[in-house]
């Protein structure tokens, strides 16, 4: 009579039991964004807050504990100050641009017209293009020789040629143009951020809203923009935090002149830690950036908590 041999069962391997756990599974599945910040963000931090309390320089680097004094001393220039002041001034003037920009873009987009899909592809290149490149195209334009802004100005009767406008040459028409070039790269995502948010309002309050008589301004600054307000906080945190931690424009594009009129804290933390060779001073210029950056977030979510309740 002929025996069936029975299989053998394989024995299940324990690491195979933990990854049935949910808990295990998350921690997995979460432990390399976690140690991709940790390697990219919190150890440069710590390093910051190292050099930011000793005399570390690239001509003495012998670490020597000097407290809060690097701290005092930037504190008492006036130059940093004004640097500070410049910071607020690019951030939320070309954040406000950029929502103003954004918000109109986006109603545009809305309604239908021919070739609507390709321009909402148009729309975002200028956050697409590398910021490099966009700098350079906007610092022809704004050439005080060779500008194609000044030249359509003194061609359509609105300057004259005698009183054209030297635009980085200016302190406060080169701030200008710094909030105009990052509004530029903001108002993309703003357009993003406006069309998410308006599409998601029901259709039924909007139209409930045109029966009980509320025009086109009513419409949305009484009713969607309230309903959106949470989503294009968010938004802003980001541009928020993304603008004030930036340099790129600034060192591209006046390297922070004209006399120190549109230098900002990362542009001046990085000359002064990294081309002047002062570590220490640089790491405490940048960490300026952040309990105000703390400040403003929080606020800005107890906002959206507020708002949500």
């Amino acid at each position: 009579m002929a025996v069936i041999a029975e299989p053998i069962t394989k024995p299940v391997s324990r690491f195979h039991f933990l990854l049935d756990r949910r808990d295990v599974l998350e921690m997995v599945l979460v432990a390399p964004a976690i140690l991709y910040v940790l390697l990219l963000v919190g150890l440069p931090l710590l390093l910051s807050i190292y050099y930011s309390v000793s005399a570390y320089t690239i001509y003495n680097p012998t670490w020597r504990f000097v407290g809060l004094a690097n701290f005092e001393q930037i504190l008492q220039n006036p130059t940093f100050i004004q640097t500070l002041v410049n910071t607020f001034i690019f951030t939320f003037g070309s954040q406000l641009l950029g929502l103003v920009l954004g918000k109109f873009g986006a109603f545009l987009l809305l309604r239908p017209f021919p070739g609507r899909k390709f321009v909402r592809a148009l729309i975002i290149l200028p956050f697409a293009v590398p910021v490099a490149l966009a700098t350079i195209a906007w610092r022809w334009m704004f050439d005080s020789l060779y500008s194609v802004i000044t030249w359509t100005l003194i061609a359509m009767g609105i300057v004259e040629r005698a009183d054209a406008p030297n635009w980085l040459g200016d302190p406060h028409l080169a701030m200008l143009c710094v909030i105009i070039i990052n509004a530029w790269r903001f108002f993309p995502f703003a357009i993003v951020i406006f069309l998410a948010g308006i599409t998601a309002v029901p259709q039924d309050v909007i139209d409930a809203a045109t029966i009980d008589g509320a025009g086109f301004w009513r419409r949305n600054y009484q009713i969607i923009l309230p309903m959106i307000l949470p989503i294009v906080v968010i938004g802003l945190i980001f541009g928020i935090v993304f603008t004030f931690t930036d340099l790129s424009i600034v060192f591209l594009l006046t390297q922070g002149g004209p006399v120190g009129s549109t230098s900002v804290l990362g542009f001046e933390g990085f000359q002064t830690g990294i081309v002047s060779g002062d570590v220490s001073h640089g790491a405490a210029i940048s960490l300026f950036m952040l309990p105000v950056l703390l400040v403003v977030v929080v606020l800005m979510l107890r906002f959206i908590r507020r708002r949500e309740i």
